[in-house]
C-alpha cells in the first residue's frame, strides 16, 4: 500500500477540448506550490492528480500548501492499493478505524468504477466492501442517509481509499485567462479584489503608490506582506512601487481642493495603465466599491475610468464593508491590512471631496497640470520587486 493525496479538480472537467492546456497548467501549478517540499510528486491521472514522494511528516503542511493552489477542487489522504477486492476492503478498513478515533461512529461506503473492465460494478462494491467493514472495524454502524463518515473506493489505474474530503481554493489555474494589473494599497479592499481575480485564472502584477516621507518604510513593507499573501495563490507578483509624493504636491497647489481625490484617482490610473501595458497585462483591478467613499460613486467611477484604454474590473463592486472585511479574514490578508500604517489615499485629502463631478471641470482643473512630465518623473523614481511566496 501506498499513502498518498488523491486531488481533485472542479471547473476544468467542463472545458471540453481544451481540457488538457488547464490540466497541464494545474499540474505546473501545483509542482510550483510544493517545491518546497523535497521529493514531492505530482501525477496526472485520469480526472485526478496524484501527489506523492514526500515525507510523511510533511503531509499536513502539503494539503496546507495545496489548499491554495487556485483550481483545485479538493484533496484527499488516501491509500493506493491494487485492485484485488480483500486488499481494496483491508485498505479502506484502515482508513475507517484512522476516522474512527476522532470519536465519531457511523459511515458509508461510495464507490466509483473508472475501470469499466472491473469485475464489480459501484453498486456492488460500495455493498460489499461495507459489509466487510462492518463485520472487520470495532465499533462501526452502518447509516447510508446521515453517516458520520464516508469511505471511498475509487477502482482507476490501481484502487484509491479515503475518508476525508478537504476543500481546496477552487477557481481556475493562474494564467489560464491572462494578465491584469491590480492597483494594490495598504487597505483591505484591494487585496480581496487581487484575490478575486486571480481565482479566475487571471495572472496579476501589482501597482502601489507610495507617497514618502508622509508615508514611511513600514507602510511599504506592510504592501510588500500583502503581495506576499496573494503570491501564496496567485503565484509571483511583480510589485511596482510608485513615487507619488511629487503628483500629490503638485496637484493639492494648483488643483481645487475638492476635486484632488478624483484627479489623484486619475493619474493613478493612467500610471497603472501605462505599467500594465509595459507587463503585457490586459486590464486593470482595483478594490473599489460602488458608494464606499467619496470618489466610488458612479459619476466619480466614469470620470476615473475615462483616462485610460483598457478594461477595469473591480471584483468587489457590489460588496458592502463588511462583507469585505470577512473575505479579507478568510483569505489572511485582513489582520496585515489593518496595521496602522497610513497609505497615499489618506495624504492630501479633501475635506470636502466632490461626490458628483463633472468631466468638463475636472479636465479643466487637470490642464495646468504637466501630465506627462509628472508621469514620467515619478515613473523614473519608481522600483520593482518580484514577490514570491
Amino acid at each position: 500500500m501506498e499513502h498518498l493525496l488523491l486531488v481533485r479538480y472542479g471547473e476544468i472537467f467542463l472545458k471540453g477540448l481544451n481540457r488538457p492546456f488547464f490540466e497541464k497548467l494545474l499540474v505546473k501549478r501545483t509542482r510550483e506550490a510544493l517545491e518546497e517540499f523535497s521529493g514531492a510528486e505530482v501525477i496526472r491521472g485520469d480526472g485526478r492528480f496524484y501527489i506523492s514522494g514526500y515525507k510523511e511528516e510533511d503531509e499536513r503542511a502539503v494539503i496546507g500548501r495545496i489548499r491554495e493552489v487556485f483550481g483545485l477542487h479538493s484533496v484527499c489522504p488516501a491509500v493506493k492499493t491494487d485492485k484485488e477486492f480483500k486488499t481494496v476492503c483491508e485498505a479502506a478498513a484502515g482508513k475507517l478505524r484512522d476516522a474512527l478515533k476522532g470519536g465519531q461512529s457511523t459511515f458509508k461506503v461510495e464507490a466509483r468504477r473508472a475501470d469499466k473492465k472491473y469485475p464489480m460494478d459501484s453498486m456492488e462494491i460500495a455493498r460489499e466492501a461495507g459489509a466487510f467493514l462492518l463485520d472487520n472495524v470495532e465499533g462501526a454502524k452502518v447509516d447510508i442517509h446521515n453517516p458520520d463518515i464516508t469511505v471511498a473506493i475509487e477502482i482507476r489505474d490501481a484502487a484509491y481509499c479515503y475518508a476525508e474530503v478537504i476543500p481546496c481554493a477552487g477557481g481556475m489555474p493562474v494564467g489560464s485567462n491572462g494578465r491584469a494589473a491590480l492597483l494594490l494599497s495598504g487597505g483591505i479592499d484591494s487585496p480581496v479584489a487581487g484575490y478575486m481575480v486571480a481565482k479566475r485564472g487571471v495572472e496579476i502584477c501589482a501597482v502601489h503608490f507610495h507617497s514618502f516621507p508622509y508615508t514611511g518604510e513600514k507602510a511599504r513593507q506592510k504592501v510588500i506582506d500583502l503581495a506576499k499573501i496573494l503570491a501564496r495563490s496567485a503565484g509571483n507578483i511583480k510589485l511596482h512601487i510608485v513615487h507619488f509624493t511629487d503628483i500629490q504636491t503638485e496637484i493639492y497647489q494648483k488643483c481645487p481642493g475638492e476635486e484632488l481625490t478624483i484627479i489623484m484617482r486619475r493619474f493613478m490610473m493612467r500610471i497603472a495603465e501605462k505599467l500594465a501595458r509595459q507587463d503585457g497585462a490586459q486590464a486593470l483591478v482595483t478594490g473599489e466599491s460602488v458608494g464606499q467613499v467619496a470618489s466610488q460613486t458612479m459619476q466619480s467611477l466614469y470620470v476615473t475610468d475615462s483616462v485610460v484604454g483598457m478594461p477595469v474590473f473591480r471584483p468587489v463592486i457590489g460588496m458592502d464593508k463588511i462583507e469585505i472585511m470577512d473575505y479579507a479574514r478568510k483569505i489572511g490578508t485582513y489582520e496585515t491590512s489593518i496595521l496602522p500604517y497610513e497609505d497615499c489615499c489618506t495624504v492630501f485629502v479633501a475635506k470636502h471631496p466632490v461626490t458628483r463631478p463633472r468631466m468638463a471641470n475636472i479636465e479643466r482643473s487637470e490642464s495646468v497640470l504637466d501630465t506627462l512630465g509628472l508621469i514620467e518623473a515619478s515613473l523614473q523614481k519608481s522600483e520593482t520587486l518580484l514577490i514570491e511566496p
